[in-house]
């Protein structure tokens, strides 16, 4: 793969500047800060192509990818687009010699993972995911508590993310668009887990209930399901569990708990547990600032100085492998065995 000389020399875009949490926005900005150059935006929305020509005047926009292929000479694309769209505007571009970031999840399934990782090998062309929350104030502070042995060997990990409140009506409620109830907050809490256990996957299993909400007029049978749950067995012994629900009613919605052999890890206020003689002692820990920008940084690195890549493709897989392993395990009613550690 040929380097680029400078940040400045990468002429970057975004496919989709969609409204939600103003993600076509903050792409450009990170795009900017880290010195690339931004040229181009895609949206099929007017509206939202109107939004950026205001936010940023210099650079084009055009209404579809087929057209922005043949007229930009944009090397790079972040794909911000619904999760089921990942997959085929990724190829598409990798085709037209682009490298890609796709936001996550990396897609949704595994066997559109491998077709995005073997275009991108066959035409030696950088393929990566854009998890931010890979640098979250939280996880770090979890990984030094890991390195320093605070709480022992790691057993398992516990991570419950819960409402009571019927999905909202828009892309995200979509199960074929989405990938289902899992996929949103899920893959962000999977790639969290996978930083704190190193081991090989063994086995998955998945659980699903749905029913309670009536999906929205024209929906059909299309709406997430009311709550999904993943069980991960590692290599080493050690497991994760995750539950995401709409359902539920009890007052602890939200956690991410590591059990240790030694004491436990609160992600969310990060604080220690820890039993000292006859006593339980919590250490609430100061968090550092988040370092969001750093999964631009080590792209413009890896494309002008050939530092490693930090959320490799192959990394990027992983937490969607977990996620399909889980729904095609809650439809046939048994555990399934991973194809990828």
């Amino acid at each position: 793969m040929p380097r680029f000389r400078k940040a400045s020399n990468i002429r970057a875009g975004v496919i989709g500047y969609g409204g939600a949490y103003d993600v076509g926005h903050a792409h450009i900005t990170w795009i900017r800060t880290t010195g690339m150059t931004p040229v181009c935006v895609v949206d099929t929305d007017p509206n939202r192509l109107e939004i950026a020509a205001r936010e940023f005047p210099e650079i084009e926009r055009y209404s579809s990818v087929t057209e922005m292929l043949k007229k930009s000479d944009v090397h790079l694309l972040t794909v911000g687009t619904p999760h089921n769209t990942h997959a085929p505007l990724a190829v598409q571009c990798l085709r037209a010699g682009r490298h890609v970031i796709t936001e996550k999840p990396f897609a949704v399934t595994t066997t559109e993972c491998d077709r995005m990782i073997d275009e991108a090998r066959k035409r030696r062309l950088v393929i990566t995911t854009h998890h931010n929350r890979h640098w979250d104030s939280s996880i770090l502070i979890a990984r030094q508590v890991i390195e320093k042995g605070a709480i022992g060997q790691i057993i398992g990990i516990e991570a419950h993310i819960a409402s009571h409140a019927k999905p909202r009506d828009w892309w995200r409620s979509s199960k074929s668009a989405s990938g289902g109830a899992l996929y949103d907050w899920g893959v962000h809490v999977l790639e969290w887990a996978l930083q704190l256990i190193d081991s090989k996957i063994v086995e998955v299993s998945g659980f699903a209930t749905r029913g309670t909400w009536a999906p929205p007029s024209g929906w059909r049978n299309d709406l997430i399901e009311d709550e999904g749950r993943v069980v991960v067995r590692f290599k080493s012994g050690q497991w994760l569990s995750m539950c995401v629900s709409s359902i539920d009613t009890a007052p602890q919605r939200e956690g991410f708990i590591i059990r240790g052999t030694q004491g436990t890890h609160l992600l969310g206020p990060a604080t220690t547990i820890c039993k000292k003689g006859n006593a339980m002692v919590a250490t609430n820990h100061r968090l550092p600032p988040r370092r969001w920008e750093m999964s631009y940084k080590n792209l413009v690195d890896h494309l002008t100085r050939g530092v490693p890549l930090i959320i490799t493709p192959q990394w990027a897989r992983r937490p969607v492998h977990i996620l399909d392993l889980a729904y095609r395990s809650a439809r046939l009613g048994r555990s399934l065995k991973a194809k990828y550690g």
